[in-house]
């Protein structure tokens, strides 16, 4: 019997900390008028100081937990995308797992940035697939203002922090994730890092001082790059489904940039009622960004039963990818 593998509960989370627009004017030279038109965003939620990523994760893990109905037993594995882990060691998703109680799940990190959550759902659907596992909780989840360097004006008013979750969970029943699309050009590694802190650079006092610890974005060319792969894979998953634009019911790109979002938008003649934006609350969460925006579609009613759904993400790495949910 061929199996599906669907999405059953969904859940978000945002630290209640509210850095807005005003306030990065009295930091950096900017204004809230260059921000908006640039960006779209307006404000952004900053995890407190003794708040990590599994904190964030832990909570709406929970959440997509008691909208499935399921216990943290039935879980059978937990993928969790993230640039800023709790630790080196170990994974991240080892501390949601212990805070949940998933006793029964195997656990692993990926490291795709903004891609994270799609790769993970990728994963997921494999692994149900393959019968390896019947329930999958996938999370994407980071804490960006650690890594943010705050007298950057041109970085330092991009990013926010968040998590989001779903349960994703074998069924007979046809639909649920219906089609992926992955990719990645690691040549491109330099145009957005973080210099130190791995084996190539540890850290150390010189570089902690001088910002490498920080994120680094060659901003124009990263740009460039998520306006053409976003439209690539978006059309990539449509091709490898059978399906056209006028098939999605709504579109949850990553919430990066609004003219990235409208650029996707435009090259898939995707009108704006069926484009979920929420970037002017919560800023670039990076693979937190589609499962916060997923969780708030479907509590709002955006996205109901049969509707097919477009998730599609551009990361460093670079990576990129898509996935198509028929909910």
């Amino acid at each position: 019997m061929k199996r599906y593998a669907h999405i059953i509960g969904t859940g978000s989370n945002a630290p209640e900390k509210i850095l807005t627009n005003a306030d990065l004017e009295k930091m950096v030279e900017t204004s809230d008028e260059w921000i908006t038109s640039k960006t779209g965003i307006k404000i952004r939620h900053i995890a407190a100081e003794d708040e990590a990523s599994s904190d964030l994760a832990t909570i709406a893990a929970r959440s997509a937990l008691d909208k499935a109905k399921i216990s943290a037993a039935e879980v059978d594995m937990i993928i969790l995308g993230t640039v800023t882990p709790d630790k080196p060691l170990p994974a991240t998703a080892c501390f949601v797992q212990d805070n949940l109680g998933a006793v029964n799940a195997s656990v692993m990190d990926i490291v795709a940035a903004c891609s994270g959550f799609i790769y993970g759902l990728a994963m997921a659907k494999a692994m149900i697939d393959s019968e390896q596992a019947n329930t999958v909780l996938v999370i994407g989840v980071e804490t960006l203002s650690k890594i943010t360097n705050w007298k950057d004006r041109n970085s330092c008013v991009l990013f926010g922090d968040g998590a989001g979750a779903a349960v994703v969970r074998a069924s007979e029943k046809p639909g649920g994730i219906i089609g992926t699309y992955l990719k990645s050009n690691g040549s491109l590694w330099h145009l957005l890092t973080i210099a130190a802190g791995g084996g190539r650079l540890p850290l150390d006092e010189s570089n902690i001082n001088n910002g490498d610890r920080y994120i680094y974005m060659a901003g124009p060319e990263v740009y460039k790059n998520a306006v053409k792969a976003m439209g690539e894979a978006a059309e990539g998953v449509l091709a490898r489904t059978g399906l056209k634009p006028d098939d999605i019911s709504l579109m949850i790109p990553h919430q990066a940039n609004i003219r990235i979002i409208e650029s996707t938008a435009n090259r898939l003649k995707m009108p704006p009622e069926k484009v979920y934006i929420n970037i002017q609350n919560y800023g670039n969460t990076s693979a937190a960004s589609i499962p916060i925006a997923l969780d708030e579609a479907i509590r709002s009613g955006r996205i109901k039963r049969g509707d097919k759904v477009l998730l599609v993400a551009f990361g460093g790495g670079f990576t990129w990818g898509s996935v198509i949910v028929e909910f």
